[in-house]
């Protein structure tokens, strides 16, 4: 089942004293074909999950770095179909470590759900992450998750009521994924401190792994989130390393800089 891959992921950094790493990779980007190289070079680096961004055109929960990549992937010819074929591309790799899609119900829904659901499951994806798809109006898309054998991962934010993570934590699978800022995706000097309240509060309503994202892009970072999460997601600044020179240089600039995220990693008394 694609869940387990998740759970198994999340099982073995916890024997291991440390919390998983899940790096996020635009899918086409910097270009065409370099996504399965990049995939390998975090993983060989120590990702445990890695999040593969499905371009969309209106990725409004994307800041500036990530919207210009999935605006340089589109224009690369990137389509729901194109990633899809990246995942088989990077199972036939032999690449086995949790894959999750994040993108925008739009692309889902176009497709149609139990159709979406059906074709990125048997490619090779594990979970779900629909960005601007509120849980309270997830019910269609987990059923058809439920059917495919998908995660459907919940987004919760320093904002949500007790009710709103309450239900979306009702029929989470994989794990929680926690939104450490105010606004949308970005590099930023601290983590909030309002975040550790956020996952404590979190954990009153699920015993799955929760992964804390968005504005994490240093190991002191990861240490001060390794104090109270399960896992840790880091898109902004993967994306800039992957920006920053030569495309044909770009797995091996990132493979480097996500081992500088792995001294951050240890595990410091976290209650799940």
């Amino acid at each position: 089942m694609a869940t387990d891959r998740i759970r198994e992921a999340f099982e073995k950094t916890k024997i291991e004293g440390r919390i998983a790493l899940a790096p996020y990779v635009t899918i086409g980007f910097p270009e065409l074909g370099l996504t399965t190289d990049i995939v390998r070079s975090v993983v060989d680096a120590g990702a445990d999950v890695v999040e593969l961004g499905v371009p969309f055109s209106d990725p409004l929960g994307d800041g500036p770095t990530i919207q210009a990549s999935v605006h340089q992937a589109l224009e690369n010819g990137v389509t729901p179909e194109t990633c899809i074929e990246a995942v088989k591309d990077i199972r036939a790799d032999g690449i086995d470590v949790p894959i999750v899609f994040m993108g925008y119900y739009n692309t889902i829904f176009n497709m149609g759900l139990d159709e979406y659901c059906n074709a990125v499951s048997e490619a090779g994806v594990d979970g779900l992450i629909a960005v601007d798809l509120p849980a309270t109006e997830a019910g269609p898309l987990q059923d058809s998750c439920d059917k495919a054998g998908l995660s459907l991962i919940p987004l919760v934010a320093l904002t949500s009521t007790d009710h709103a993570i309450e239900h979306a934590c009702q029929r989470a699978k994989g794990f929680v994924y926690c939104i450490s800022v105010l606004g949308v995706t970005g590099a930023r000097a601290t983590v909030s401190s309002r975040v550790e309240g956020l996952v404590k509060n979190v954990r009153k309503y699920t015993d799955l792994p929760i992964a804390i994202g968005f504005g994490i892009s240093t190991a002191d970072h990861v240490a001060e989130v390794a104090g109270y999460a399960d896992g840790v997601a880091i898109g902004t600044q993967v994306i800039n390393t992957l920006a920053d020179g030569d495309p044909s240089d770009a797995a091996n600039r990132v493979n480097s800089y996500i081992k500088t995220l792995i001294p951050g990693t240890p595990r410091k008394g976290v209650a799940n």
